[in-house]
């Protein structure tokens, strides 16, 4: 993967196609790779005429692993996605993120709203405002001596996915402590970019897509069926819904 430093940070990413750029912002402990390329999303895209353009997020796959939370803030992770559109020379781009992702991806849109041509916000709903939605107690799952010392059935979840992902796992206790900030409502009705929310309907963590869809000035909601947070991610379901949003977007 190229990479370029913003600031003393190095961040990897991933750049495929022509036409109109799309920047993808993945999830927690997870990479470009694992929640984009693997999942079917570059493909679907470049397909689409898209100029593809994923991320891996500080603390994750090839980019810089940091020791403290506070290197993690939400908004110090929207300017990685701000710096790398400089990088690359791109004015303006739709950015689509899941879970941590789409948090990072409002921070954006709030901060730089000029950047951003539309938003997909994919595993964050109302709880983008209201609370986090994943529990910081993750963070001790993954610090644990191993998988087999872990009950919390959550931790569980995501220490054996940091494992399989051969992560650092004392870069993503330091992310899930320090990227755990919400916006107000007030926030959420200043994104004027069009978005799509977008939220399966066995999803415990995200919170209600409809109720944060509401709050956004352009904002519309879609439910993924039968699908939990896991596997919302590559559903075929969200994938025409996003290419179907892109193209009537103005």
């Amino acid at each position: 993967m190229p990479s370029f430093h913003h600031s003393d940070v190095e961040i990897a990413y991933l750049d495929e196609g022509d036409g109109e750029p799309i920047v993808l912002v993945h999830g927690f402990a997870s990479t470009a790779a694992v929640n984009w390329v693997q999942p079917g999303w570059f493909a679907t895209l470049t397909q689409d005429n898209r100029r593809v353009i994923a991320l891996d997020n500080r603390g994750h796959g090839g980019s810089s692993k940091l020791a403290s939370p506070a290197d993690y803030h939400t908004s110090l992770m929207a300017e990685d996605v701000r710096a790398l559109l400089d990088h690359l020379d791109l004015e303006m781009a739709d950015v689509m993120g899941y879970s941590m992702g789409a948090r990072i991806t409002a921070f954006l849109a709030l901060a730089h709203p000029s950047r951003v041509r539309s938003i997909v916000l994919g595993g964050l709903g109302i709880r983008l405002v209201h609370d986090v939605g994943l529990p910081v107690s993750i963070a001790d799952a993954l610090e644990a001596p191993s998988l087999n010392d872990v009950t919390d059935p959550m931790g569980r979840l995501f220490r054996a996915f940091a494992d399989q992902t051969k992560s650092d796992l004392h870069a993503l206790a330091a992310c899930i402590r320090g990227s755990r900030q919400t916006i107000t409502e007030d926030d959420v009705r200043r994104i004027a970019a069009p978005a799509l929310v977008a939220v399966g309907t066995k999803d415990v963590v995200a919170g209600s897509a409809q109720a944060l869809a509401s709050l956004l000035p352009h904002g519309r909601a879609l439910d993924i069926p039968n699908r939990d947070h896991m596997l919302s991610v590559g559903d075929r379901v969200f994938k025409a819904a996003v290419v179907e949003f892109l193209r009537s977007r103005p």
